[in-house]
């Protein structure tokens, strides 16, 4: 069992910086990759970023490239998301997710991830 729980979200102007922090407890961290999808109302979660479990491999939707950075401390069992340069079409519920199979490969479909945190909102006003 793994629990996750989501912080950091908020409102900002378009063009601002958030960190989002996720905190995972229960089975050992770092085993499994970890990522970060979002959902906006009336949209289908999608994909925003992912870390390997040894955080040694990357990778992030196209529309966040070089405005986004994933990152992990498995010292704090913690996995953040950097996010500058926020757009209007950032706005969304942001869910931290965690992939047990402990691979390097980093997934980015939701049914790959086997658990969730609650989400956090995130909110970019123009």
């Amino acid at each position: 069992q793994v629990h996750l729980v989501e912080s950091g979200g908020g409102l900002v102007q378009a063009g601002g910086s958030l960190r989002l922090s996720c905190v995972a407890s229960g089975r050992t961290f770092s085993p499994y990759a970890l990522g970060w999808f979002r959902q906006a109302p009336g949209q289908e979660r999608e994909f925003v970023a992912g870390v390997s479990s040894t955080g040694g491999s990357t990778e992030y939707t196209e529309s966040v490239k070089g405005r986004f950075t994933i990152s992990r401390d498995n010292a704090k069992n913690t996995v953040a998301l950097q996010m500058n340069i926020l757009k209007s079409e950032d706005t969304a519920v942001y869910y931290c997710a965690a992939d047990l199979r402990g691979d390097e490969r980093v997934a980015s479909g939701s049914y790959e991830y086997d658990y969730w945190g609650q989400g956090t909102q995130v909110t970019v006003s123009s």
